[in-house]
């Protein structure tokens, strides 16, 4: 099978190509410097070119809290122009199947949780990461209207819940929740501090998986495209308090220090939780444990840092 992979030197990108099923696949996976997923044209010409059998969109412009309040015309503007490049340039060039990678920031943040796939846009979106969230639905209605007009061209929408793993991003001013919490742990054990701030009270939820996982679910609908819905939650169907992220990470690290809560900083929704029944029913569920999950990203995050 000839894929276009996009993000392919991103955390999903790199899990994707690391797994075994990937073997014997022609991967066509071009970075920014060879193909600006921003440049419609060049897109459109790559795409033609290049002939590929199914297109794999993951890129984006990924960031927690801090990064999405900071610079939301970025998170807006980028995300959208990517996703609707690739995806009408697939269009355009007759690729018949497209698996679109969503968020469940897509989600209002007031519907009840676990978030089920048939309430995207039924609510106000979390502001924190409004703009992120406008590009991922847009660009997944997209593909929805695509599909519409045209059967032959199966466009469809996985809606990963929060991802952490190999090849994530520890950089405090660009990283979601674990890494940010292995980096911030790991420094002040380092440090000799005893003590770490927690964003908020820590009693928030949230869902997390291992990015090897979602790699897994990513080959099996490669495998199994013609029975993917069009919007499929990807997630474990549990998830934990922040809190309770802190401490697993601590005993990883072998932090014995305490936790201070900074109230004043933002916590976004209380709870984000994707249903999992349409996942379950297509035959597909994660297998890594929390503590395999954390212990493999640290030791990815140690072999960065002796690097």
């Amino acid at each position: 099978m000839r894929i276009f992979l996009t993000g392919g030197r991103g955390m999903v990108g790199r899990n994707f190509t690391e797994h075994a099923a990937a073997v014997g696949h022609d991967i066509l996976a071009p970075t920014s410097a060879e193909l600006d997923l921003l440049d419609a044209r060049a897109v459109n010409d790559w795409v033609q070119q290049q002939q590929p059998d199914v297109v794999v969109h993951a890129a984006g412009r990924v960031g927690g809290i801090q990064a999405n309040m900071r610079d939301p015309v970025a998170f807006l503007t980028e995300n959208l122009d990517m996703g609707r490049n690739v995806v009408l340039a697939a269009r355009r060039a007759g690729v018949p199947r497209l698996l679109n990678l969503g968020s469940s920031c897509m989600y209002p943040r007031n519907v009840p949780n676990p978030l089920a796939e048939q309430t995207v846009l039924t609510g106000e979106l979390e502001p924190t990461n409004e703009g992120y969230a406008l590009a991922k639905i847009m660009v997944a209605r997209l593909c929805d209207y695509i599909g519409r007009e045209n059967p032959s061209l199966q466009y469809r929408t996985l809606i990963p819940c929060n991802l952490y793993g190999r090849h994530d991003k520890f950089d405090p001013k660009h990283s979601h929740l674990v890494p940010a919490v292995i980096h911030k742990i790991h420094e002040a054990k380092s440090a000799g501090r005893d003590e770490v701030d927690i964003w908020g009270s820590g009693k928030v939820r949230r869902e997390f998986m291992y990015a090897g996982d979602l790699a897994d679910c990513m080959w099996r609908a490669l495998d199994h495209f013609d029975t993917l819905p069009l919007y499929l939650n990807v997630g474990l169907g549990s998830d934990l308090s922040i809190l309770d992220y802190y401490h697993a990470v601590a005993r990883i690290v072998g932090f014995e220090g305490k936790f201070v809560h900074d109230l004043t900083k933002p916590e976004g929704m209380a709870q984000k939780l994707v249903d999992t029944t349409r996942l379950q029913t297509w035959g597909w569920r994660a297998t890594t444990s929390l503590e395999s999950g954390i212990a493999q990203t640290y030791q990815f995050y140690l072999e960065g840092r002796q690097a």
